[in-house]
């Protein structure tokens, strides 16, 4: 009689089989991913961390520059807490643009008068600083000669300049703009000079080998590298001229940040004039950030 096959195996090998042989372990339990060890979770986590190393320290400087404050303006003195001067600055933007004549204007109008004096002043320290500092720098005689006058010059605070601009100019808002110009020009003329000075010697004398013009040698070689350079004294410049326009204003008068701090001193006005100082603050602070924006795309182009 046959035997009875199992899967091609006998009955009888089946049931002579070992009883060793296991049965196959059952399969483990899928471990799920805990979120914050997938790429998106520690991506985010990096995120937060970033934003937490970068927002939580100015934050906090920020809140115990108004403790603070505020701290000094209840201790029984006349400068206005955080609370008032918050009030008073929303009521003074609530109409920046008002004009009530010469010499009663909105904050607005004297913001912008006093950037259209910083801009024609600085304007003009750069038509005449970057190509004076590229001539001193590329030229060893010019350097010489002019480095003792610069020495002495640079020093001088601005205000010194203002009555040589009132007595040659006989107007006040051109001697402001005077005092803009001499005091941003050293920057400029002194980082634009560094970085032609320190042009590596190599490209020079390429420049001599190929007999390249003072054109050719500017445009190809002088210019492009020294960029970074004078970026960073324009950055620098701009800082000290809208620095030195409120001190100028103050004292020529018109129509600008400066003079109306000056005019609200005479008003006993505390509050504006602390709102003025944070107004100069941002000002200047936007006025730099823009200029290292630009710095930055032209160093990566």
């Amino acid at each position: 009689m046959n035997a009875i096959t199992l899967n091609d195996r006998s009955l009888s090998e089946v049931l002579e089989a070992p009883e060793t042989q296991a049965l196959p372990a059952p399969a483990a339990p899928s471990r799920r991913t805990p979120c914050f060890e997938t790429e998106s979770g520690k991506r985010f986590l990096e995120g937060t961390r970033t934003l937490f190393r970068n927002a939580i320290p100015p934050l906090l400087g920020m809140l115990l520059f108004v403790a603070l404050w505020a701290l000094v303006a209840n201790s029984g003195g006349q400068i206005p807490g955080p609370g008032e001067t918050w009030d008073a600055a929303v009521e003074l933007f609530s109409d920046p643009f008002y004009d009530n004549g010469p010499n009663d204007q909105g904050i607005g109008w004297n913001i912008l008068n006093s950037l259209g004096r910083v801009g024609i002043g600085f304007s003009l320290a750069a038509a005449v600083g970057i190509p004076l500092g590229f001539m001193i720098g590329r030229f060893d005689f010019l350097n010489r000669m002019l480095s003792p006058v610069i020495s002495i010059l640079r020093p001088v605070s601005p205000l010194a300049w203002l009555p040589i601009g009132l007595l040659v100019l006989q107007k006040a808002e051109p001697a402001s703009i005077w005092v803009i110009f001499i005091s941003s020009i050293w920057p400029m003329v002194l980082n634009t000079a560094a970085g032609v000075q320190r042009i590596p010697q190599d490209y020079t004398n390429v420049a001599r080998v190929l007999n390249l013009s003072e054109l050719k040698v500017f445009t190809k070689i002088l210019f492009p590298a020294v960029l970074p350079y004078v970026l960073t004294g324009v950055r620098l410049a701009i800082g000290v001229a809208w620095l030195v326009i409120v001190a100028a204003e103050m004292l020529t008068g018109g129509v600008g940040i400066g003079f109306w701090v000056w005019d609200e001193w005479n008003n006993l006005n505390v509050a504006h004039i602390i709102i003025a100082i944070f107004v100069v603050g941002i000002v200047g602070l936007l006025l730099e950030q823009m200029l290292m924006l630009i710095a930055k795309r032209f160093s990566y182009d």
